[in-house]
């Protein structure tokens, strides 16, 4: 891998969301969270469904990468 990918997807850990869509994620902190979309957002019902305009992001997908660290198959890297 070169130095460009391993700074793209260095680390991600694949985390299948809740709603069917596939990221990839790496939890820098707590806090941090990167995410690499493996599959187009339009299938995401809570980005592109009727609440999108007051849901900025897929809470479905914010519980599968809580779930991933609590299961130990996402570790966070300064925790």
């Amino acid at each position: 891998m070169n130095e460009r990918d391993e700074f793209l997807v260095g680390g991600m850990v694949p985390v299948r969301c809740d709603c069917g869509n596939r990221v990839l994620v790496k939890k820098n902190s707590p806090q941090h969270t990167s995410v690499q979309w493996l599959s187009d957002t339009r299938d995401c019902p809570e980005i592109c469904g009727p609440r999108s305009a007051f849901v900025p992001t897929c809470l479905r997908l914010r519980d599968s990468i809580e779930k991933a660290v609590r299961e130990g198959t996402l570790e966070v890297a300064d925790g």
